[in-house]
């Protein structure tokens, strides 16, 4: 008879490899984007341990385009809606969580039916409303159709009716008012998911590209995702040298943050899951 112990380490060992595998073909293009902006174009297919090593590319790339600007448009851009969903999901959390009123079931499952709704079917619509609105070609506008977060809204609401009821009956006795009570009681117990939300919000609306693309038209209001399209043209033929330094200076502050917050980040996501 077959140890079943001998299979159970099989699999192991095989997931383990599997798991190895897939990182290491996730890896590659970072490795390829870092070995290329740090060497000569010439050594960009060449790998060579004995090439010299330089930050040239980096200074063309930052010479080529105005990334100082596309850094601060950027920044206040996710900052901005950041804040917004932070306020915006927090009330609507609170108030489906607590609160019993006509219609509730109904509104929640029509926030619901929002994270079933792909972005991309409301370009047209949402660049017609921000032309109403005559908010084209800025940041506000970049912005303003994120303000409200489904998945926020849904995530801070499965969060707060995990808060025991006496808290909130205790905090009413000693005369906390309703927003009170949220600021004081909900919002801190809720930190880790709020961290999780922040930093799934930020990367997304980081690395956002098609709609602020087609929504400016100038520096003043251009992120970096939309900016890195001028080492897209092929007048002068493609340097990967200087396209992969662009990559990295941009992508830079997340991959920078993500080393230094990841058991954070992880331990956050594990405390928030769906309850």
């Amino acid at each position: 008879m077959k140890n079943p112990d001998m299979f159970g380490g099989g699999g192991r060992l095989l997931e383990t490899t599997a798991a190895w595998v897939l990182g290491a073909l996730w890896l590659l293009p970072l490795v390829y984007a870092v070995w290329t902006a740090f060497h000569p174009a010439a050594f960009a297919t060449r790998f060579e341990l004995g090439a010299p090593l330089t930050l040239q590319n980096f200074a063309n790339a930052w010479a080529a385009a105005p990334f100082a600007r596309y850094f601060l448009n950027t920044f206040l851009l996710v900052t901005m809606i950041l804040s917004a969903q932070l306020v915006l999901s927090t009330l609507a959390a609170y108030a489906f969580a607590r609160f019993q009123f006509r219609g509730s079931q109904i509104m929640f499952a029509l926030v619901l039916m929002q994270l079933m709704v792909m972005p991309d079917m409301l370009l047209v619509e949402n660049y017609r409303t921000m032309n109403l609105l005559g908010l084209n070609d800025t940041i506000l506008s970049i912005g303003l159709p994120y303000f409200a977060s489904a998945f926020g809204i849904f995530l801070l609401r499965q969060t707060f009716k995990t808060v025991p009821r006496e808290l909130d009956e205790a905090a009413t006795v000693e005369g906390a008012t309703a927003l009170q009570v949220l600021w004081k009681v909900y919002v801190p117990l809720a930190k880790p998911v709020y961290l999780a939300f922040g930093l799934v919000s930020v990367s997304t609306h980081w690395n956002n590209f098609l709609w602020p693309l087609i929504v400016t038209n100038s520096v003043e209001s251009r992120p970096l995702t939309v900016g890195l399209q001028i080492f897209s043209s092929t007048d002068q033929g493609v340097d990967w040298s200087i396209i992969t330094a662009a990559t990295l200076m941009t992508s830079a502050p997340l991959l920078i943050s993500f080393l230094l917050f990841q058991r954070q980040f992880v331990q956050s996501f594990m405390r928030a899951g769906i309850r």
